[in-house]
């Protein structure tokens, strides 16, 4: 089938970025009839464009505050006849149904609606039904119509047709029909998802539903902020997406405000996840260095620059072209302090950074700065992970647990210290990759094991990496000992006290040994596996 010139062209938009000159374009070099609708009309009409109103071609008046105004047999009856079927033209024909070949159609500004805090039936009014149909419809029938939902589009349309005689061509009318149902499939999502929050929160204020935070289908909107350099590796090709549905999108990573630096690239987005989701376990002052996925240096202090300090003597060397995070706005001593160290970092994140801090680090160009604009609460939403052919969900894991519910295990019970430094270490702990075992000392890691086979050479590696600062600390592990090879090796590096979930058939031994050995061990009955 021959291309199709562009003659008749239906015009309704609720961004109207570029369409007074698209529609000028058509109708001065090819000729095109402009059909249009309520606001885009007048649009047109006041740019000195001659438009012909939708309901000329319908002959119904838009009613209903404009909820009906496309939806009529001479609109969808004109986008989707097959022009090579002589049935569906004799009947088009037979019912004075004359053909479309171009829509121009963006949808009611769903999401940025919902997102301004609107009312749900301010919402329910920016929900696009004549619009989708419209864009469904041409797409379609891309065969014979040309389907023009973006606006960064018109450019190369008007080029395509200038050496086309007035035509598109086939493949790029393919190519806008995908961007079609690419963006109402996403438009769907986002009403889905809404609709599925509203549900919900009504279900909530009367009977809670527990199938209600699983549902049977699951609905995610994504659009692609940044293709990255490469992956994990240089040979993997990789892009980042951001969640547009995220309700607590103002303080997440993937909304941060990047101040200076290079792009981020795949490994660090990853890292920087790991640094922020750890950080916000603390409400007091606190400071994440991570390398690799792991933290190799945590601390709470209410001195943001001891915080920084004792988080990056934990270890050094691994501390060295990772990624920190805190809490709390950075301040121009903690920037003295960074570059005091010789630290290299590849990416700082923080609610905030103070002006001299911000100007302080513009020496370092390619080091990436991002300020979230707040802190939100630890464990506040859903976290997927990808698995070959599917996707796996579960609540962010966040420590909880009220301390009055622990449950000392052994004879001795632990000092108000101790128990103070098991609560950090238990909030640390979390965050290091299973089996983890942390060693902790005056509110800063000073031993971390973690991502072993078996606890036993977790606990080795901690033990190992805090040297003498193991002497009067205090430990964590993310889950039970199986046996009591691993409190030993603690025991033996001069840790006094160890917190743990409890839950193994071999408690008992493992509380003999605590006992034998005249630790206090505490039970909290929960565990923190992070695979």
């Amino acid at each position: 089938m021959e291309d199709p010139q562009i003659k008749r062209v239906l015009i309704s938009v609720t961004d109207k970025t570029g369409v007074a000159e698209f529609a000028r374009a058509l109708a001065d070099e090819f000729g095109a009839k402009i059909i249009s609708t309520g606001g885009t009309a007048k649009a047109l009409r006041d740019a000195g464009i001659a438009v012909t109103p939708i309901e000329e071609v319908t002959g119904f008046p838009e009613m209903m505050d404009g909820r009906v105004k496309t939806l009529h047999p001479k609109v969808h009856g004109a986008l989707l006849a097959k022009r090579n079927n002589p049935e569906h033209m004799k009947q088009a024909a037979e019912h004075g149904i004359e053909m479309i070949d171009m829509i121009v159609v963006n949808l009611y500004a769903f999401s940025a609606t919902v997102a301004s805090g609107a009312d749900p039936a301010s919402c329910i009014e920016h929900i696009d039904i004549g619009g989708p149909s419209m864009l469904r419809s041409a797409a379609k029938n891309n065969e014979s119509v040309a389907v023009v939902s973006d606006p960064t589009d018109y450019d190369g349309i008007l080029d395509e047709m200038r050496a086309h005689n007035g035509a598109t061509t086939r493949q790029t009318r393919a190519r806008l029909a995908l961007k079609v149902f690419q963006t109402t499939g996403a438009y769907d999502t986002a009403i889905a998802t809404w609709m599925a929050q509203q549900v919900q929160a009504a279900g909530n204020a009367t009977e809670a539903h527990e199938d209600d935070e699983f549902p049977e289908h699951l609905t995610l909107e994504l659009s692609k902020a940044q293709d990255l350099r490469y992956g994990e590796n240089p040979h993997q090709k990789a892009a980042f997406y951001r969640r547009d549905d995220y309700t607590l999108a103002d303080h997440s990573l993937a909304h941060a405000r990047q101040l200076q630096g290079k792009e981020l690239s795949y490994n660090n987005y990853l890292d920087l996840d790991a640094a922020w989701a750890a950080v916000r376990e603390f409400s007091d002052c606190a400071c994440v260095i991570v390398k690799h996925l792991t933290p190799c240096g945590v601390c709470e202090d209410a001195d943001q620059i001891q915080a920084y300090q004792k988080a990056y003597a934990c270890d050094s060397m691994s501390a060295y072209g990772g990624v920190i995070a805190f809490n709390r706005p950075v301040t121009a001593g903690v920037v003295q302090a960074i570059f005091d160290n010789k630290q290299f970092v590849e990416a700082l994140i923080a609610p905030s950074f103070e002006p001299e801090a911000a100007e302080m680090y513009s020496v370092k160009k390619k080091a990436r700065l991002l300020e979230t604009g707040g802190v939100n609460p630890a464990g506040c939403e859903h976290e997927f992970r990808a698995v070959e052919g599917g996707l796996l969900c579960q609540e962010i894991d966040a420590v909880a647990e009220d301390p009055a519910t622990f449950t000392v295990a052994t004879k001795r019970k632990p000092t108000d210290e101790e128990m103070r430094q098991m609560v950090f270490a238990w909030k640390v702990c979390k965050s290091v990759k299973s089996n983890a075992i942390l060693v902790a000392k005056d509110n800063a890691t000073v031993g971390v094991g973690g991502g072993q086979p078996n606890r036993v050479n977790s606990a080795r590696i901690a033990v190992k990496q805090a040297g003498e600062k193991a002497q009067g600390a205090v430990a964590a592990s993310d889950a039970f000992f199986p046996f009591r090879d691993g409190l030993d090796a603690l025991v033996d590096a001069g840790v006094t006290a160890v917190i743990q979930p409890g839950g193994s058939i071999r408690d008992g031994e493992v509380i003999d040994a605590a006992n034998e050995r005249g630790i206090a061990m505490v039970f909290t009955a929960h565990r923190h596996f992070r695979h």
